[in-house]
């Protein structure tokens, strides 16, 4: 009986996946999936199977959380530059196992008008470079670019003066630049398995990160899963303030 139940759920389950998308045919059926939490107008679109965003949602300039994420976008309309009330922003692993190029691999530069943005997730996906965009947007205290193709990171990064979470683990960084030194706010700082060498000699100013950490979720600094050289892979087996203390002499 049980297995009968099991199998009732889940054609029920397909039934509802199927009319996902018709379901969003106008910006007032979008707006029924809409809630309130916490003080925030918080809209989810999450497995919904979208290739393209509706355009009805940018009617809906309300909304403070978008979730995109789990879909199969391949790029984003400038006209999201239109939900200048976003705060955050989730476009978390939209791709299609079986077809690579469903992915985003840039943002139109119109979302450099987000300035209220102050989460974006844009982990899981094919980005190459930083988008320009995102450099402007100067209230962002979270930006996660993990699982993605960087190879590097512009000076540009010092414009994000508010951030204390910036995760781009699982990428092929192979530097950093001095400019990542000045994000003085910074409380996590995940740079975990990439390409990294060496660290900026500035890299002590970052204060607010309190130890090397290894937990995901841990506050601190993640690099120890990096292919460092000697003798910096040593200096760090004696911890954070060992490796602050090594950069302030300059690194002798």
């Amino acid at each position: 009986m049980g297995g009968r139940v099991c199998r009732e759920e889940q054609k029920e389950e397909k039934r509802r996946s199927l009319g996902r998308e018709d379901s969003l045919a106008s910006a007032d059926k979008i707006r029924r999936f809409a809630v309130r939490q916490s003080g925030y107008n918080v809209l989810s679109l999450a497995r919904r199977g979208l290739k393209d965003v509706p355009a009805e949602l940018w009617e809906l300039l309300e909304l403070e959380k978008l979730n995109l994420s789990l879909n199969s976008l391949k790029v984003l309309p400038p006209q999201l530059a239109l939900l200048s009330n976003l705060v955050v922003l989730n476009l978390w692993g939209n791709q299609v196992l079986s077809l690579a190029n469903n992915q985003l691999s840039s943002l139109p530069s119109s979302l450099s008008n987000l300035t209220r943005l102050r989460k974006l997730n844009l982990s899981h996906n094919l980005i190459a470079h930083v988008p320009g965009c995102v450099y402007s947007m100067k209230a962002l205290v979270f930006l996660d670019l993990s699982c993605n193709r960087l190879e590097n990171l512009a000076e540009n990064i010092q414009a994000l003066v508010e951030l204390k979470i910036l995760i781009m683990e699982g990428n092929s960084l192979h530097s950093l630049p001095r400019t990542l030194c000045f994000l003085t706010r910074l409380e996590l700082l995940n740079l975990d398995f990439n390409d990294i060498k060496d660290v900026p000699q500035e890299m002590h100013q970052l204060s607010r990160l309190e130890k090397l950490a290894c937990h995901p979720l841990d506050k601190g600094l993640h690099i120890i899963h990096n292919p460092l050289l000697k003798p910096l892979k040593e200096v760090m087996e004696g911890g954070l303030s060992a490796l602050y203390s090594y950069l302030r002499a300059g690194g002798e």
